[in-house]
């Protein structure tokens, strides 16, 4: 009699155990999936009286940068241009960062070789802010032909984001972000023309907002 009490104490605490490890499986959080955003005509200081033909320079610019904020996924004033509110800027062919030179945040970048999608991990290393002073890196994202995000034909006057390439982001407020250059033009016209209108990005982006180096 004392053996099958004993056996059956056994077996009920054996059971308990079981249910309770189960319970604690089911209360634990799921995996938390990141999506990307997709962000359409983001207008970079376009032309309002388009390009001198003489020189090529455009005509009725602002020279002021359109400010972006990964986490909110908006525009921010060019009032708040001293702030930490933005994490990036957009000029023409130039994406600023939010640190160094270019303004008060701790934003970095770097650009990275390989395919968004398959960027799971920021990299630990070689972040940089913009530094105007330089003369061999002004820029965190280099500017000019195949330095940094694009290429660009004289022949047809045509700006093309290259392929393979993602820019990662250390973000004002020190998170991960990375993005992709789609377009330069508007309305993201798979062949645009040298009539398209352009400076007008569309990208895509994740933001990390855990502070972890996640960005998948």
């Amino acid at each position: 009699m004392t053996n099958s009490m004993n056996y059956l104490t056994k077996f009920f605490l054996i059971a308990l155990s079981i249910a309770f490890l189960e319970s604690c499986k089911s209360s634990d959080p799921a995996p938390v999936t990141l999506t990307g955003t997709t962000v359409k005509d983001l207008a970079a200081d376009p032309p309002s009286g388009g390009y001198n033909p003489t020189n090529g320079q455009p005509i009725g610019v602002t020279r002021k940068y359109t400010l972006f904020n990964f986490k909110t996924g908006a525009i921010i004033a060019n009032a708040d241009s001293a702030t930490a509110k933005w994490d990036i800027g957009f000029n023409g062919t130039t994406i600023i960062v939010n640190g160094g030179t270019s303004g008060p945040g701790n934003a970095s970048a770097l650009v990275f070789t390989g395919l968004f999608d398959d960027l799971s991990v920021a990299p630990d290393g070689g972040y940089a802010q913009d530094n105007k002073n330089s003369t061999t890196a002004p820029y965190a994202i280099p500017r000019g032909s195949g330095k940094g995000w694009y290429l660009y034909d004289p022949a047809t006057n045509i700006i093309t984001p290259k392929a393979g390439v993602v820019l990662v982001f250390k973000t004002a407020d020190a998170k991960y972000a990375k993005a992709e250059i789609l377009s330069y033009y508007k309305g993201a016209p798979a062949a645009p023309s040298n009539t398209t209108p352009d400076r007008y990005y569309t990208f895509r982006y994740l933001y990390q907002a855990d502070g972890s180096t996640k960005l998948k």
